[in-house]
């Protein structure tokens, strides 16, 4: 294993698309290891970024929130510039490909746009300033959806697997991975990039496959399933991947891409029964839940692999993803340290804990959206990266 020498002692963090849920839990990682850093969390609170997400960060010092869009490049210079900050982490995107279908506009103009935007003026902070040259570092988040989709026998998506988006949000995906590699193989900018497989945990959006499962069925509502639900997916414990983030920050060779993955594929059907069998059994060894819960499918005497409703596939939907995390492992040591049945228990348990929190996000025009989506069709949608 060969690991990089860090040019940067001082990190110094702007953290775009941090109130979403990838982000801020990125923001708790990194506070929780580094709580003296100077860490500067930027998001527009477009629907899926919420403030409550970075709550209990404030007792950090060096920790500011700011309400703002990652396209204001006045904004984003001041910020850098204020605080003397040296390193961006940039998660801000629009991510749902539901969403990039009825409406690819907003995701041309996050995704492309905006991380042309922030490039711009890191380069002329970090490379064309009065101090010329500065140590750096500009990491940006992508996604395995870039590479397009894998048939039951290929082999898993590699760094070097050519790209081939298949939904309006890949392809908005691979064109900003694209600008971050001609900044710097064009101008020098020091960059990595990194490609994450499906994400779950605390914090993670309603319209997303397990939050949405675990949120209807608490509603005894349907479970809708796109097709004959046998996508398949590799799927991330989302610590996990704050910690792959967090090994490139310190270790990863500049101009680098790196897959994150969990080596864990599951086909949704087969998520969908897992998270149904395990509430099922919580609801019958805890009464306390049937008390929190009295709409639930167990509080209505019905078992939650009972809600589940096949619906019309979504337009071409991509069959299967898998990451080949050979590279990061290689170079800088990262495993995924949660296997699947732990981090998707430990996600259950989070949600029946924070129904405030759930309840809040689904409330206003996320709510009606949804309704509108899965009356009579949609659903079991793919975790994506979720900026703001």
């Amino acid at each position: 294993m060969s690991v990089a020498v860090d040019p940067i002692s001082d990190k110094r963090l702007l953290v775009t698309g941090a109130a979403g849920f990838i982000g801020a839990n990125f923001c708790h990682h990194w506070l929780r290891k580094h709580p003296h850093t100077t860490l500067v969390a930027l998001d527009a609170l477009t629907y899926a970024g919420n403030r409550h997400n970075l709550a209990g960060l404030e007792q950090h010092s060096g920790f500011r929130f700011v309400s703002g869009d990652i396209n204001d490049a006045p904004l984003v210079e001041r910020l850098m510039t204020d605080h003397h900050l040296n390193v961006v982490v940039h998660f801000a995107a629009e991510s749902h490909v539901d969403r990039s279908i009825h409406d690819p506009d907003a995701f041309i103009q996050t995704n492309i746009i905006g991380t042309h935007n922030l490039l711009r003026v890191a380069k002329n902070l970090w490379l064309d300033g009065p101090q010329g040259r500065i140590p750096h570092r500009f990491h940006h988040i992508s996604t395995d959806e870039v590479y397009g989709t894998l048939g039951p026998q290929d082999p898993p998506f590699r760094e070097a697997t050519p790209y081939a988006p298949n939904s309006p949000y890949a392809a908005s995906k691979a064109g900003a991975d694209h600008l971050v590699r001609a900044y710097q193989h064009t101008y020098g900018l020091s960059t990595t990039t990194s490609n994450c497989s499906n994400n779950y945990g605390p914090y993670h959006f309603p319209e997303k496959l397990i939050p949405l499962i675990i949120v209807n069925i608490l509603h005894n509502k349907p479970l809708p399933l796109y097709g004959d639900g046998r996508q398949i997916r590799d799927w991330l414990y989302v610590e996990d991947h704050c910690r792959g983030i967090a090994a490139i920050l310190e270790q990863g060779r500049e101009g680098e891409s790196y897959n994150i993955g969990g080596c864990n594929e599951w086909a949704n059907i087969d998520i969908v029964l897992l998270i149904g069998q395990i509430m099922d059994e919580l609801f019958a060894s805890d009464p306390r839940w049937l008390q929190a819960y009295p709409h639930s499918a167990a509080a209505q005497g019905r078992k939650s692999a009972d809600l589940i409703q096949h619906v019309r596939d979504r337009p071409g939907h991509d069959r299967r993803y898998a990451i080949d995390a050979t590279k990061i492992t290689r170079e800088l040591g990262f495993q995924p340290a949660v296997d699947f049945p732990t981090g998707i228990r430990q996600t259950i348990r989070w949600y029946l804990e924070h129904p405030e929190w759930w309840r809040a996000v689904m409330d206003g025009s996320y709510c009606q959206w949804l309704e509108r989506q899965y009356e009579g069709g949609g659903g079991g949608g793919s975790s994506r990266v979720n900026g703001p």
